[in-house]
């Protein structure tokens, strides 16, 4: 359950559409799919034939705007929608656990307790967050390369956002220029933006994170992972959003219908060629679960020294982000979805063969560059000056950069100003963070690992005098520092790898432009891009699935819930608040969480499943364990999307919370 990482997969379903091109949409191959590489569709370029023949529906554009408005954008990391005629809001808990904690009043736990306004004026507002509402989406892609040709990249962006601007229909939106399949298409986003966003309802994290990190990216699953907010006008009145609301429906899914995840995916990398996925494999993923396991052990100490709750917020987002990533490893360790990707990379590269000669083959220059890279590509993830990397980091880049003889005068001032602001207290309880560094760069280079505390003791950074002679020396004293070597030695290798990033930056997304159209040519020009955190719209089914022998539910009810509380001997991660203890059999046997075949990956968190009615039937909030290798590869044989059954709120509200307004509200 995370805004950042969250990955999915899904395989080929055959389908005709002849209205396509000359292609097949879904074009089968004996060894993979075009549907390997997802079903994450723009609104700008839906394929509605193929929604409308595959589902037996009648969709047209003015349907589609609707469901596009309907949906939103929760601040920089998350999913959302309306779901009411009055502003009402519905997103995951785990979208909204960081933001509340700024909320709470003296006295008030809602980790422990949860929240509820009983009235609008007990809605709380929680400054800084905001929402987006896509209103116009437009392929620029003819417009934008002929200024490109006219005018270079930077310049040609900053040309088409200024005319995008000056016209009345767009003048008074948020732009956002969107870049697909590296530089192939492209197109203009308007948003309008909402930032009086005020609390509704949050339920306790015992219920909406019911089995912690043990139960995390599993199935059969029983968490009430939601919270409602509610947007406001600018007269500070609930906003009318009676145009654009997907209507609650508590009882609108059964086995085999059609539902649609509206929401808006952070990222894939299905266009990725086998030498990039192997790189992924053997150096690049390695690399970011090294440095998830190390700040998530540091922070876990500091947890226990202070109990900060914000430290604990980013302990769930990190131990959230080393299980996916370990997904996707083993996806990428996974025989049977590489050879796929092969298979699928040798197929386009025959069939393209022409198309290219020696000295312009994309994936031969890709195999050039990435075989001059070895293990440098870790470092920019292990050294960078992440948050998780403590004071400590951020301090030894400013120590590197005012070394640099190239830093220029007026940039060395201000990183003087900067070093003599930390100092001395940038070394407290630092040692800790240090070590991590220094242990996981040891282990992706020939650096042997040595004390981060007699470092920190022993350097001169500790004498007042002698770090101002240092200054004055532009950083050219003392250069046996214990401290100032580290430095040399670790930031210079993070800025190599910098450097070549910036190096073959442009021609690795040349490559990948012409694989993605190499692609296009021989699958047919629907292929969804990969995912970009906009809203995208992603077909399937409500299914069950095999695992472990035996046949999944489509749906989970509260009497599973309340058989892992006792089964589990009543202790965290599946212990229950006391006002849950006394269950009705209303409750019971209402439904919780069910399973569907949709793409979804990390940023479709918070986004509602609606069925062919436009109804939100539920709310997505985590995969399977089998959905994992989703980031670079869909396949819909075991992967499922799992989402809190819009009946399981329902009966919360109903049963526990006792929320009269908000089921009137949404028409219950």
């Amino acid at each position: 359950m995370l805004h950042i990482i969250k990955t999915r997969l899904l395989i080929f379903i055959l389908l005709i559409c002849t209205t396509l091109s000359n292609q097949v949409l879904g074009q089968e191959n004996e060894n993979y799919s075009a549907f390997d590489f997802g079903r994450m569709w723009t609104f700008e370029d839906a394929p509605l034939e193929y929604f409308n023949s595959t589902y037996n529906l009648s969709w047209d554009q003015e349907w589609m705007d609707k469901l596009r408005q309907s949906a939103l954008r929760f601040s920089t990391f998350c999913s959302a929608s309306f779901v009411s005629e009055r502003g009402l809001i519905m997103t995951n808990h785990h979208c909204s656990r960081s933001v509340v904690t700024d909320l709470q009043q003296e006295g008030e736990d809602f980790d422990r307790d949860g929240f509820y306004a009983r009235g609008l004026m007990d809605e709380r507002k929680a400054e800084g967050l905001f929402v987006d509402q896509l209103i116009r989406a437009q392929d620029v892609t003819q417009k934008m390369k002929a200024l490109i040709e006219e005018k270079g990249q930077e310049e040609a962006e900053k040309a088409l956002m200024a005319a995008y601007k000056e016209e009345d229909s767009w003048s008074d939106l948020r732009l956002q220029l969107v870049t697909y399949y590296s530089g192939g298409r492209y197109a203009m986003y308007g948003y309008k933006r909402f930032s009086d966003i005020r609390l509704v309802l949050i339920p306790e994290n015992s219920l909406a994170f019911f089995g912690g990190d043990a139960d995390n990216f599993t199935y059969p699953r029983y968490n009430l992972d939601f919270t409602f907010w509610r947007a406001y006008d600018d007269e500070g009145n609930p906003l009318n959003t009676s145009a654009h609301y997907f209507p609650f429906n508590p009882d609108g899914i059964a086995e085999g219908n059609p539902v649609f995840v509206i929401g808006n995916p952070g990222r894939t990398e299905r266009y990725r060629t086998m030498t990039q996925l192997e790189y992924d494999r053997d150096v690049r993923i390695p690399a970011v679960l090294t440095f998830i396991r190390s700040s998530v052990e540091v922070l876990k100490a500091e947890y226990e020294e202070t109990g900060d709750p914000h430290i604990q917020n980013r302990i769930f987002s990190l131990d959230n982000a080393r299980k996916a990533y370990t997904g996707i490893l083993e996806g990428l360790n996974n025989e049977k979805y590489m050879a796929r990707k092969q298979a699928a990379e040798e197929d386009i590269r025959s069939k393209t063969a022409s198309d290219f000669t020696s000295d312009n083959n994309p994936w031969d220059k890709l195999n050039s560059i990435y075989a001059k890279l070895g293990n440098m590509g870790a470092y920019s993830t292990l050294l960078n000056p992440s948050p998780y990397r403590g004071k400590i980091t951020g301090f030894i880049h400013k120590v590197y950069d005012y070394m640099d003889e190239e830093t220029a005068d007026s940039t060395r001032s201000k990183l003087e100003a900067e070093i003599n602001e930390q100092l001395p207290d940038v070394f407290e309880g630092q040692s800790k963070y240090l070590q991590a560094l220094i242990d996981d760069y040891s282990k992706f280079s020939s650096f042997q690992s040595v004390s981060a505390d007699e470092i920190l003791t022993s350097t001169f950074f500790n004498n007042p005098k002698k770090t101002a002679s240092w200054l004055k020396s532009k950083g050219k004293k003392y250069d046996k520092d214990p401290l100032i070597q580290l430095t040399k030695t670790l930031m210079s290798d993070y800025h190599r790898n910098v450097e070549f990033n910036q190096k073959y930056q442009a021609e690795i997304s040349q490559a990948n432009e012409k694989i993605s159209f190499a692609a296009f040519k021989v699958l047919g020009d629907q292929l969804p891009p990969d995912a970009t955190f906009t809203l995208r719209i992603s077909d399937g089914v409500v299914k069950p699935y095999n695992y472990n022998g035996t046949v999944s539910p489509i749906y989970t009810t509260y009497f599973g819930l309340y058989n892992r509380y006792y089964s589990h001997q009543m202790e965290f991660p599946w212990d229950l608040p006391s006002k849950w203890l006394n269950p009705s059999m209303d409750l019971l046997r209402s439904p919780l969480n069910f399973v569907s075949t949709n793409d979804i990956i990390g940023g479709n968190s918070g986004s509602a499943i609606i069925n062919a009615k436009g109804e939100a039937v539920g709310l997505i909030f985590d995969g399977n364990i089998e959905s994992l290798p989703g980031n670079f590869i869909f396949d819909e044989t075991r992967n499922r999307a799992v989402s809190v059954h819009a009946g399981g709120i329902v009966a919360s509200l109903k049963h526990i919370y006792r929320a009269d307004r908000i089921l009137k509200e949404l028409g219950l």
